[in-house]
């Protein structure tokens, strides 16, 4: 456990219009709704239209946000955009969401930690406001999956899809959020879950250079499912506390199949678990704020609720939270 003074104190979200069901991808690759939803659990995704990217759902989050909580930006910080779409090599998205926003005295930078991202992003965005540097932090996750998915190719093509969610956080040294951390990185096993960019080759082997994502599906589950519980229950130690006081379960929604894997293991229910890929596909660092404000919108999130947010993904990264829900 440690000291925090920083709170959570808004949400948005966002996802484009465009809708990319079972029965469209039927007519793209050789698949079906029903092997689709009994292996992933997915039953569609969404696609940004031509010409809508990363920056352009970033800023629709935060407006989202600043309607639905009478949120002013004006005074914030620090922009933390979590991505691994982004639509520059530089400027950065944090940078082009600070100048659709039009704030003025504000840092900028992004975070590429992939499915990880914006459980990375909130752990930044609490060390830099409880050190006193900061005071008002928007903390972004934000993907265009789909610029990047081979759909060619049937066992990836199937899980991708675009959105973006985003918390403000400020500071608050009576009622704080953030209770917990655990943070691990495994590099060697980034071949299992990647996209080329300048290289083609990663610890001395060559890889498949399209620059569209290549996964292999098997070992990212069998890592996924081994380490995730044992992260789960080191951030309950830490916090002096266990599973059974935690309320609610906020995995990457990766996939269904890997999620009830990760709580039979844990012993966590289910029913007590919050995802958002039904709907919305695996969307990397923005599965777990569209699966928050699921929760938000459904009134299944209540104030005092202890949160346990658990990403995971390519680098091999995870990072996992727990949180007081203060909204």
């Amino acid at each position: 456990m440690f000291s925090s003074r920083a709170r959570i104190t808004a949400i948005g979200s966002y996802v484009p219009e465009r809708v990319l069901t079972n029965a469209d991808l039927e007519k793209m690759v050789e698949t079906n709704d029903e092997w689709i939803v009994k292996r992933s659990g997915i039953k569609e995704r969404r696609i940004a239209q031509e010409g809508e990217f990363t920056s352009d759902i970033s800023y629709q989050a935060v407006v989202n946000l600043m309607e639905r909580y009478n949120k002013s930006v004006e005074d914030v910080d620090m922009i933390l955009v979590c991505s691994m779409t982004p639509d520059f090599k530089t400027p950065s998205v944090a940078s082009l969401v600070q100048a659709k926003l039009g704030i003025k005295n504000t840092g900028a930078i992004d975070i590429n930690a992939a499915c990880a991202g914006f459980t990375y992003g909130l752990h930044v965005a609490n060390g830099l406001i409880t050190a006193g540097l900061h005071k008002k932090i928007l903390v972004i996750g934000a993907e265009t999956l789909s610029r990047i998915t081979d759909f060619e190719d049937r066992t990836t093509c199937i899980l991708f899809g675009d959105g973006g969610g985003a918390v403000l956080v400020e500071y608050d040294e009576v009622q704080p959020s953030f209770i917990s951390s655990h943070l691990v990185s495994e590099g060697e096993g980034g071949k299992t879950l990647y996209a080329t960019h300048l290289s083609s080759s990663m610890n001395g082997e060559d890889l498949v250079h399209t620059g569209k994502l290549v996964q292999s599906g098997r070992d990212v589950y069998k890592w996924a499912v081994t380490t995730v519980p044992k992260g789960m229950e080191r951030l309950t130690e830490l916090a002096g506390t266990s599973l059974e006081e935690v309320q609610w379960f906020v995995p990457h929604s990766a996939n269904l199949r890997m999620i009830e894997s990760i709580c039979e293991r844990s012993g966590f229910p289910i029913d007590q678990t919050l995802y958002s890929l039904v709907n919305y596909g695996n969307t990397s660092a923005a599965t777990i704020p569209l699966s928050l404000d699921i929760g938000v919108k459904e009134g299944k999130l209540r104030t005092g609720d202890k949160v346990l947010l658990y990403g995971f993904g390519g680098g091999l990264t995870q990072a996992g939270l727990l949180i007081n829900w203060t909204l």
